[in-house]
C-alpha cells in the first residue's frame, strides 16, 4: 500500500514550510483588515444614525392627516423627515418634507398633519436623515 509521503516523494510534491506560513499571514492580515474596515463602517455610521418610528396616525377628513412619530438623532444635529400619507391601495396622497432644529435630547416626539390630495388610510413616516 502506497502513502501520501510515498506518491509525494515519488512525484516531487513538497510541502515547503515557508509558503504554508506565507499563506496563513495572508489569510491572517485579510481577516484582521476586513474586521478593522467593518467596525470602522460601524462605529461612523453610528455617529450619524437617524431612526424615527410611527407611533400613531389620525385621519381628520379627506384632505388631511396627522402623524405622531418619534425621531432619535445626534444631539446637537438638525434632522429632516419626509411625511406622506397613503390610499388604500398605498398609492401615495399627501407628502410633506419637515426640517427640525438641531436636537437638544437624543429623542424627540413630534405631530405634524399633512394636506392630502384625497382619501387617506393611513400616514407614516417615509425617512429621516441629518440636515
Amino acid at each position: 500500500m502506497t502513502t501520501t509521503a510515498q506518491l509525494d516523494e515519488r512525484y516531487g510534491r513538497v510541502r515547503s514550510p515557508g509558503k504554508v506560513r506565507a499563506w496563513w499571514i495572508t489569510v491572517a492580515v485579510v481577516a484582521l483588515a476586513a474586521i478593522g474596515w467593518f467596525g470602522w463602517g460601524i462605529l461612523s455610521d453610528g455617529n450619524t444614525a437617524v431612526r424615527a418610528d410611527d407611533t400613531a396616525f389620525t385621519i381628520h377628513d379627506e384632505r388631511a392627516v396627522t402623524i405622531s412619530f418619534q425621531v432619535t438623532a445626534p444631539v446637537g444635529a438638525s434632522v429632516a423627515c419626509a411625511l406622506e400619507a397613503l390610499d388604500e391601495e398605498f398609492g401615495i396622497v399627501g407628502w410633506r418634507v419637515v426640517v427640525y432644529p438641531e436636537f437638544t435630547s437624543h429623542a424627540q416626539a413630534f405631530t405634524e398633519t399633512i394636506p392630502t390630495v384625497g382619501g387617506a388610510t393611513t400616514g407614516l413616516v417615509n425617512s429621516c436623515w441629518v440636515a
